[in-house]
């Protein structure tokens, strides 16, 4: 996926930080949703999970750090990375927006160059994660189906084998049952003859 096309979710309570914001994504070739509150931005995720989320922290109702953490505690969206946009400056809060699973912090007031320099490192880390996980997925299939092959292969090797162990048991034992009788044809041609007296005194079995 071409990072320049991603969906870009923007979460911020004041109107004129969205339109700013979407209109300055808009035109760098990104889909952008702004939405104005942390539990819309939480039913956005919920009905479309966007490839990365511009959250701010002041927010009425639900601030941006309980808003990221209940992303990051569901499986399904913890993977979507969280760049934090506040005026709040103080080192505690980026240390809390860390904490609560950012993976970036941008004061404000903002450049739009920096921002948009985030976006694309953390979209691109993101899209190489995804590959490495497609990736991984592969070899795991591959791993499975080779894995496969070598069990079939052993077992149709072990059914040979014990074919050709049960060929040459039948094998052997009918060639004793040759002997054996060739044996007593010979040795009742020899009483015949009486060949050796005394020697075959008894009847052949």
């Amino acid at each position: 996926m071409n990072e320049r096309k991603a969906d870009i979710l923007i979460v911020d309570d004041t109107p004129a930080n969205l339109r700013m914001l979407g209109g300055m994504l808009a035109k760098q070739g990104y889909k952008s949703r702004p939405v104005p509150s942390g539990i819309l931005a939480l039913k956005a995720v919920e009905s479309e999970p966007p490839d990365l989320i511009l959250l701010d922290i002041n927010m009425p109702g639900m601030n941006g750090y309980e808003v990221c953490e209940k992303l990051k505690a569901d499986e399904r969206f913890r993977d979507i990375p969280v760049i934090f946009i506040s005026a709040l400056g103080e080192t505690e809060d980026k240390l809390r927006a860390f904490s609560a699973g950012g993976v970036d912090y941008v004061g404000k007031p903002f450049q739009f160059a920096e921002v948009e320099a985030r976006i694309s490192t953390h979209l691109r880390l993101r899209f190489l994660q995804r590959e490495l996980e497609r990736h991984n997925d592969h070899l795991a299939d591959l791993v499975a189906e080779q894995v496969k092959e070598i069990s079939e292969a052993q077992q149709a090797t072990i059914f040979a084998i014990a074919k050709v162990a049960e060929a040459r048991d039948f094998d052997t034992g009918a060639h004793l049952q040759r002997v054996r009788r060739y044996c007593r044809a010979l040795a009742t041609r020899l009483k015949e003859r009486n060949a050796f007296p005394g020697r075959f005194g008894g009847p052949f079995i």
